[in-house]
């Protein structure tokens, strides 16, 4: 399967038996907006909710750090998924908020797992369906397996600052990327390269083409054949640059998940202002 399937590709296979349709909506904690009762009153038919803002692993001290082993089979195991099944990934959301999902899924080893292009949006201005009946589905025991993507920690991306072993990638604004005034940002970790996960994005929310989004990160300044590390500000933009990544061949990128909140908060971590040099 692929990575990003159509509306016209999924409608067409709704009524598959291993096909399982994940709403991976979150928003911003300060948008009005609830994402569950969103997909309660209307969703993709057969669409199972993820509950993506809870899908964190509330034991680290890393800001909304991604689930441990553990706390993925059991959330894998709740919402009734087979290991091994075709999962399509969609999203409502202002932050692209399926490339999370995916991002996690990845890493825990599923490997069939693909993003709806263009989310409900797309499929909603098309016409088709949407359905409010939430179905139930019997809970299956899941195992937890070692991670098979990398998540850096603070400490290790604080040593790269001065190694430059790997190049960090930060998704914000450029405003808050600078630290400019009234961004709320002291400005972002030393050497990293600015790319606005947006510009990886059409209007309409489909991704860009493969050749579009390489030229993306090399006007970037970055250098596609060595190492890359992803940032933002709670690790959620990061990954639609580790999709976009992917969408064009390089799968061996890691997020740093604690990103912003978790480095702009520490004292002790180097701050630099202003665009990359």
């Amino acid at each position: 399967m692929e990575k990003l399937v159509s509306t016209e590709w999924l409608a067409a296979r709704l009524d598959a038996e291993d096909l399982v349709i994940l709403d991976a909506t979150m928003h911003l904690p300060d948008s009005p907006r609830n994402a569950r009762r969103e997909f309660e009153a209307g969703h993709i038919p057969g669409a199972r909710f993820l509950d993506l803002a809870s899908f964190i692993d509330t034991e680290s001290d890393v800001p909304k750090a991604v689930p441990s082993a553990d706390q993925f089979a059991q959330r894998m195991g709740r919402l009734g998924i087979a290991p091994g099944s075709r999962i399509v990934l969609y999203d409502d959301s202002d932050i692209a908020s399926a490339a999370r999902a995916w991002f996690i899924l990845s890493r825990y080893g599923e490997t069939k797992v693909a993003i709806l292009d263009g989310g409900i949006a797309k499929w909603r201005m098309e016409g088709r369906g949407l359905s409010d009946r939430v179905v139930g589905h019997a809970p299956r025991d899941r195992v937890g397996h070692d991670p098979v993507r990398t998540v850096r920690s603070k400490d290790e991306v604080a040593a790269n600052v001065d190694s430059k072993e790997w190049q960090v990638v930060d998704a914000r604004d450029a405003a808050r990327f600078e630290g400019r005034a009234g961004s709320g940002s002291q400005g972002h970790i030393p050497g990293a390269h600015n790319l606005h996960f947006k510009r990886l994005l059409r209007e309409d929310g489909t991704y860009r083409s493969p050749d579009a989004i390489r030229t993306e990160f090399e006007d970037a300044g970055v250098d596609l054949a060595r190492p890359i590390v992803t940032s933002c500000n709670s690790g959620m933009t990061a990954s639609v640059l580790l999709f976009g990544l992917a969408l064009i061949g390089k799968l061996d990128a890691d997020l740093y998940d604690g990103s912003w909140l978790e480095w702009g908060a520490d004292p002790a971590t180097p701050k630099e202002s202003g665009a990359a040099r």
